[in-house]
């Protein structure tokens, strides 16, 4: 089976965020979809070893954050590559909350559900969520998946459901970060950038890029 062809599924980009008692959390994720329109249900699928997974259980509620083509790619590396376990991640996000969850203020729209069913597969949940708050924020148009490989050059965290491992081969001379996968292929070579330069996506220093 050519596992290529879920690329062609139309997919979005979210901040999907819920409370870790009273601190706000999240994840990034690509799978959300509207699945009833009256009453309005969300569906969302979330890795069992994400924390946000366990948070959603507990508190009963989810925000959809749908990132633009004009929000910080940095959302996604503080959302999509490290654990809420260990690190605030609203700590340096603006946010706003709705319905007791943190939304992202840098986004095109968000979408606040509460928890009303739930299905387990081997690796993920999916969540089905009433909605029961939303709004527009900007006009930007929300960001894609093909968007966010195609123009971002960023690639999937290893959690979610679209990853696929051939992802993390590159061509020959790239420099490619370590944490999150981003190929830099800018036009000053990557040797004569500045010693401050830091990864677009996940804000990692200059240091943590390897040749491949």
């Amino acid at each position: 089976m050519n596992k290529n062809v879920f690329r062609n599924l139309s997919y979005g980009v979210y901040v999907i965020s819920t409370a870790d008692e009273e601190r706000p959390t999240g994840c990034i994720a690509n799978s959300a979809m509207q699945i009833t329109s009256s009453p309005a249900t969300i569906a969302v699928s979330i890795n069992h070893d994400n924390y946000t997974n366990s948070c959603i259980e507990k508190s009963g509620k989810f925000a959809l954050s749908i990132l633009s083509e004009q929000s910080d790619p940095g959302i996604i590396g503080q959302f999509g590559f490290q654990s809420g376990k260990d690190v605030d991640k609203f700590a340096s996000i603006r946010h706003t909350m709705k319905e007791g969850i943190a939304t992202v203020d840098d986004s095109c729209g968000y979408i606040v559900c509460k928890v009303i069913d739930k299905m387990e597969t081997s690796t993920h949940t999916v969540f089905l969520g009433e909605v029961i708050d939303g709004d527009i924020r900007e006009s930007a148009p929300a960001m894609t998946y093909a968007y966010y490989h195609n123009v971002v050059k960023g690639k999937s965290p290893k959690n979610a459901p679209t990853y696929l491992p051939d992802e993390d081969e590159t061509t020959s001379a790239k420099w490619t970060c370590s944490i999150c996968g981003y190929i830099y292929d800018g036009d000053i070579p990557f040797e004569e950038l500045p010693d401050d330069y830091i990864c677009p996506v996940c804000r990692q220093p200059k240091d943590k890029f390897v040749q491949k």
